[in-house]
């Protein structure tokens, strides 16, 4: 597979195994050679059809598998769920295995149902309980201590019941969206719920602990609450609950209660499921689908995924027990953009939506029999007399023989319980060069700022290809697609390709969620997609689009209106950049005459660092650094790093937002300090910033504790939660998609 310079950003600084100075140590080669031998488990010839398979590009895992195989951690599962029973115990048992989780690189999943409301009664203490939601700040507190592989924070996804007591409380607690910056939210939605909202009447609350029912609402009442917060910041999304369960593969064996952090995979409490994606760019031979080749690459595809659950080391014995009972697989897709691109079709057209359905049953179809195969040489998941296809319940209609594989899976049995999921592919496909799982392409054309200034344009190579063949294509053109954000307004563009080449914001709402539905037709699990709005939509448009994905079979929905969240994404068009030069700038409040800080020494690759925080009345204000007794260059280039910082933090930029920015620049001399490698001098001021907060924290905490926690102390200070529009890695645009935040440039994911 040709690697392009944006998959070899992704992969070095991502991917390849790096020495102790932190130097890549792998190429592309090295890397599927390690994964096809390790996954092969010694095998020769599945070691030779595994590097084949990853080398085309026409098919690659799930980021822990490319990352961990053949390496100490084996950790090769990215999705997991864990449950959260009503005890203290319970609870913190949960944090701390979602810690281990994390740092080996996994996501986490809760529903929070089982715990009973605040203030209900606890009988050992005769006190009364905190509830979900001050749980929740729990969790999400453990998490922004653990790092998520090593490298960043963990991903979480927290699941509340439209029937828990604190519900309405739930939909409100990411308002602020310094708050819970961990989690992901959504609502799970009863039948019952559905049937109160179109009958307009009311539904009960249950306590979770009684099972009494201690409340009514107005069904209409709570989903106008979900649409109201949807569209002020994108969450909560919301999950059909009853739904899932009606599509449980083993429902002997427990309930699924929630799902992963992005909301493609529904999974059994202590589950954790492996994903990979096909790339359907590269299925197109002749300007038609190759599906002979399709066919072939979904059966080596479901042998890998088989292979990798035998080969990963999962962080608890919980866990190994329950995936190895039912041997979950997720065989998705991406580019499915680039596909339509290349077969001339759109896609927002019933053509698309039509070929969508087509080529998932196709896919879901093939997989199954491959796993009945597998059955029949490696025997049938432990659970499988439990499932659904024991006793022939499976639900698929289409137009391949879905009674006679039914048939013959209840007689032979199957390998895997699901082998199906839609999920993001945010790094996979960078590394593919190819659009993200099913959604539609961002932009066709955007700037990417590099070093000195310098602006490059980067333009869709399938979009390229088309433009010159009709012989009109030119860097200017480029920059008029560029500054409208859209074909549509570009007037040099034919007809014929504006209708074929169209952008997420071209598309409805109606014609985002009828793809779901097509693709979630022959999905096992469920389908990790963003609904893109345009700003000036309503809220009444959100309504309809929760309402239409409800009525077409979804099994969930994220939706999101640009321009509706502060960590704002990647932004297009004129008329974007101009509201931009009109917003108001940020004056520095003034530096006081006296102030007050630490001074932390810091071991780098180029000597001991010093830096300096100072705080004034209202927070951190200023940062000073010094450098032994070096001089020249670096000192000059250390002091201004520090007036930078200082100039930020009195603008009243948060602590971690600053942190981030300066975490893990690499420089050639890195250092082992307090069993930490600080790989630059701006790595190590991050550090110091993460440590100033700590040691604030830590004060404010034993003030409490002296004043018997009877006064709180107060103090103003940045919110350190936000991010910004731009990748807290490289300061490329991020953009929303698959229902994540995602860097265009370095690979970076919140998910």
């Amino acid at each position: 597979m040709e690697i392009s310079k944006n998959a070899l950003t992704v992969l070095e600084r991502r991917y390849f195994k790096k020495n102790d100075k932190g130097e890549p140590v792998e190429d592309w080669a090295k890397l599927i050679g390690r994964v096809a031998k390790d996954i092969s488990n010694g095998d020769d010839e599945k070691e030779k059809k595994f590097y084949s398979l990853l080398d085309s590009g026409d098919f690659l895992p799930n980021s822990p598998t490319l990352m961990n195989a053949g390496n100490d951690l084996q950790q090769l599962s990215a999705c997991f769920v864990l449950p959260i029973e009503d005890s203290m115990d319970s609870i913190f048992t949960t944090v701390k295995n979602a810690a281990l989780i994390h740092k080996s690189g996994g996501g986490t999943g809760f529903s929070f149902s089982r715990l009973r409301e605040a203030n209900a009664r606890v009988r050992s203490t005769n006190g009364v309980s905190s509830g979900p939601i001050s749980f929740l700040k729990v969790f999400n507190a453990a998490t922004d201590a653990v790092k998520q592989g090593g490298t960043r924070r963990g991903a979480n996804m927290a699941i509340l019941n439209v029937d828990h007591p604190q519900i309405l409380e739930f939909i409100t607690c990411k308002e602020d969206p310094s708050q819970l910056t961990n989690f992901n939210i959504s609502v799970g939605i009863t039948e019952e719920f559905m049937q109160a909202f179109y009958q307009d009447s009311e539904y009960e609350l249950i306590s979770p602990h009684t099972k009494k029912v201690i409340n009514k609402l107005a069904a209409r009442e709570v989903f106008s609450l979900i649409v109201e917060m949807a569209h002020k910041n994108g969450e909560p999304g919301i999950i059909f609950l009853d739904r899932l369960n009606q599509y449980n593969p083993t429902p002997q064996v427990g309930k699924i209660e929630s799902t992963n952090p992005c909301g493609e995979q529904p999974l059994l409490p202590n589950e954790a499921c492996n994903l990979g994606s096909i790339n359907l760019a590269t299925m197109i031979k002749d300007g038609e689908i190759d599906w002979q080749k399709l066919e072939k690459v979904v059966g080596a595809s479901v042998l890998f995924l088989d292979n990798v659950i035998d080969r990963s080391k999962f962080p608890l014995p919980e866990i190994d027990k329950m995936v190895k009972s039912n041997r979950k697989i997720g065989l998705g897709v991406m580019g499915w953009a680039d596909m339509l691109f290349q077969l001339d079709i759109a896609y927002n057209s019933q053509e698309a939506i039509e070929l969508a359905a087509k080529v998932m049953e196709f896919i879901d179809f093939h997989s199954k029999k491959y796993s009945m195969r597998l059955a029949q040489e490696k025997g049938s998941f432990p659970n499988f007399e439990k499932s659904i296809y024991a006793t022939g319940e499976l639900q698929r209609e289409g137009e391949l023989d879905w009674e006679k594989l039914i048939a013959e899976i209840k007689k032979t049995g199957i390998r895997n319980a699901t082998t199906t999921t839609i999920a993001p592919t945010g790094t996979i496909s960078m590394i593919a060069n190819t659009s993200s799982g099913i959604e539609p392409q961002f932009s066709l054309v955007f700037v990417k700022h590099v070093m000195d200034d310098d602006d490059l344009l980067y333009v869709n190579p399938l979009f390229e290809d088309r433009l010159r063949a009709e012989g009109i294509y030119s860097e200017e053109l480029m920059k008029k697609v560029s500054d409208s954000g859209s074909l549509q307004e570009v007037e040099q563009i034919p007809a014929k390709i504006k209708k074929t080449f169209v952008t997420s914001h071209d598309i409805s709402p109606e014609w985002h969620i009828r793809m779901q539905a097509a693709f979630q037709k022959y999905v096992d699990n469920a389908v990790s997609k963003t609904i893109n709005f345009p700003r000036q939509a309503t809220k009444e448009d959100i309504r309809m689009s929760y309402e239409l994905a409800y009525e077409s079979g979804c099994k969930g929905v994220t939706v999101y209106r640009d321009g509706s969240r502060d960590n704002q994404v990647l932004n297009v068009g004129k008329e974007r950049k101009k509201e931009e030069k009109q917003e108001a700038r940020v004056n520095p409040r003034q530096r006081p005459e006296i102030t007050s800080g630490i001074t932390q020494k810091i071991e780098t690759g180029c000597g001991h660092l010093y830096v300096t925080v100072n705080s004034d009345k209202r927070g951190a204000c200023e940062v000073f650094t010094q450098m032994g007794k070096v001089g020249g260059c670096a000192s000059a280039q250390l002091e201004a790093v520090g007036r930078l910082i200082s100039l930020c933090l009195r603008s009243n930029v948060s602590i971690d937002s600053i942190s981030r920015q300066l975490r893990g620049i690499r420089c050639p001399s890195p250092m082992w300090h307090k069993g930490e490698m600080i790989t630059s001098c701006a790595d190590g001021i991050a550090r110091s910033l993460d440590n100033f907060l700590q040691i604030e924290k830590d004060a404010l905490s034993d003030i409490e504790k002296l004043n018997g926690n009877k006064d709180k102390v107060k103090k103003k200070r940045p919110s350190s939660g936000k991010l910004s529009g731009i990748c807290p890695d490289c300061g490329s645009p991020i953009e929303h998609s698959e229902g994540c935040l995602k860097c265009l440039n370095c690979g970076w994911s919140k998910c």
